[in-house]
């Protein structure tokens, strides 16, 4: 099970919906969202901050090894990019907001499916693949692996 936990950023000016894999570990292994702003004068330090598209999250990495060995595939790899692109602490979706932008546009789509199920589905299909795609090509982490 995963919760949704919304972060405000550093400077407050946004916030992140983050999910934690199974809850392995806590909401506190987060110490500070950067979001695009606040992250520009951010010193980045690779051993605690993974960068995504101008976020940067940074990581308690104290808290990480603490909780290590809730989570077996971590023993040996326990960095912030192994916790991101695992899914331990990372957005929900692919980007901070997605799941919002996502539910929005879906709900858009949905209208068309009262008058027309066949072109919906399609229409849905081609919505899918295009939006990977851009996001892919916004240079988003998680659409790269997609």
């Amino acid at each position: 099970m995963c919760e949704d936990h919304m972060i405000r950023c550093h400077c407050g000016r946004s916030s992140a919906s983050l999910m934690f894999r199974d809850e392995i570990f806590p909401e506190e292994l987060v110490s500070t969202v950067y979001c695009p702003i606040c992250s520009a004068g951010q010193e980045f330090d690779e051993s605690t901050m993974i960068a995504d598209n101008d976020w940067v999250i940074e990581f308690d990495m104290e808290v990480a090894d603490f909780f290590r060995g809730r989570a077996a595939e971590l023993v040996d790899d326990i960095s912030p990019a192994a916790l991101f692109d695992g899914g331990y602490a990372t957005w929900r979706g692919v980007y901070p907001g997605d799941h919002l932008d996502s539910a929005r546009e879906r709900q858009e789509l949905l209208k068309l499916a009262r008058t027309d199920k066949l072109r919906y589905f399609k229409e849905f299909r081609d919505w899918g693949l295009k939006r990977m795609e851009r996001l892919r090509l916004e240079g988003w982490r998680k659409a790269q692996t997609s």
